[in-house]
């Protein structure tokens, strides 16, 4: 059954005033695996129950756009981690939830009912599919047509905790909180022993384990580069995930 899937970080001696900059140091390590610029940005006062404060949804420049009014130039520099994160936290208090929208591509198998339409998946079931924004993104990878992998768009969520938010929610949660979705990248929710080609097993661990390492590097960026006193990777249903990992690889084998 799917999960969801967090990364909580807890900073020493953490203050409200060094919340911007811990949130664009992190964003800055997400870009190295992921997307370079913020897709959306929103500030929830008191708890996740209350309407956002503050909202903005980036436009994509990777592609172009006729819209009216819209410079594409500016656009891109908004969407920047420094310019976003500034923005959204112009208005910093102790009991206010910031978070950021990024993406990355993961491998997935496609969908053949999906076959023709989106090459798109998201990492939220709630998500309606739209075209790919990072689509130069290992480029090379989606070219082969006989697979049913696929590199897709995900997106990851990026928070960052007020003292007086949620009660000091940031106690358990983190001072920063990483929502990477649905752990089915990680650990696919299809029953894989029903694949009969073997070869189709072998191709099915080696693009999870392809997940499983860009994880990794984001994790390990962020524990090297953002003067952090600890971190957990953890699920929701609070089942680890190296032991449903371990379980799925094996029914995989």
């Amino acid at each position: 059954m799917a999960d969801r899937l967090y990364l909580s970080l807890w900073y020493p001696n953490f203050r409200l005033e060094a919340l911007p900059a811990a949130l664009a140091g992190v964003l800055r390590q997400f870009a190295v695996v992921g997307s370079k610029r913020v897709s959306a940005a929103s500030a929830y006062p008191i708890n996740f129950t209350e309407s956002p404060t503050y909202q903005r949804i980036y436009v994509d420049t990777s592609t172009p756009t006729d819209l009216p009014g819209i410079d594409p130039a500016a656009a891109a520099d908004d969407s920047a981690i420094e310019n976003a994160v500034g923005e959204a936290t112009e208005q910093l208090h102790d009991d206010m939830a910031y978070e950021f929208e990024m993406r990355w591509q993961l491998w997935a198998p496609q969908d053949p009912a999906a076959q023709g339409r989106f090459n798109v998946s998201s990492a939220d079931p709630d998500d309606p599919p739209e075209p790919d924004p990072d689509f130069d993104f290992d480029a090379p990878t989606l070219a082969d047509p006989s697979t049913p992998w696929r590199l897709r768009p995900h997106i990851v969520r990026i928070l960052g905790f007020g003292p007086q938010f949620d009660v000091a929610g940031y106690e358990q949660n983190g001072h920063l909180l990483v929502d990477f979705g649905l752990d089915t990248p990680w650990v696919p929710d299809q029953p894989m022993d029903t694949l009969e080609d073997r070869a189709l097993n072998e191709e099915a661990q080696i693009h999870i384990q392809q997940n499983i390492e860009k994880l990794l590097a984001f994790t390990l960026l962020v524990e090297k580069n953002c003067g952090i006193s600890s971190r957990l990777l953890w699920t929701e249903s609070g089942e680890p995930l190296a032991e449903k990992l371990i379980a799925r690889l094996q029914r995989v084998n």
